[in-house]
């Protein structure tokens, strides 16, 4: 018998985590370039750039569990 939290177990506690716990972050770091945009007075351009350079890692992540998903990794 699996030992579980809340009815859980420990890798649907862990999915949980990594999925809502990381794009959460994601979603904090698009509100700290938007501000580093806005404080350096980038305009469009810098932040287009910005916006687009910093978030190429957080595109990787999500390519990732969208391929998971499809694959059924």
């Amino acid at each position: 018998m699996e030992n579980t939290l809340f009815g859980f177990t420990e890798a649907q506690i862990s999915d949980f985590g990594v999925t809502f716990g990381i794009g959460a972050f994601i979603i904090y770091m698009l509100f700290i370039i938007g501000e580093l945009a806005y404080k350096s007075k980038a305009g469009k351009v810098g932040t287009f750039v910005l916006f687009f350079v910093l978030s190429l890692g957080m595109l990787g992540f999500i390519s990732k569990t969208i391929i998971q998903k499809i694959w059924g990794i």
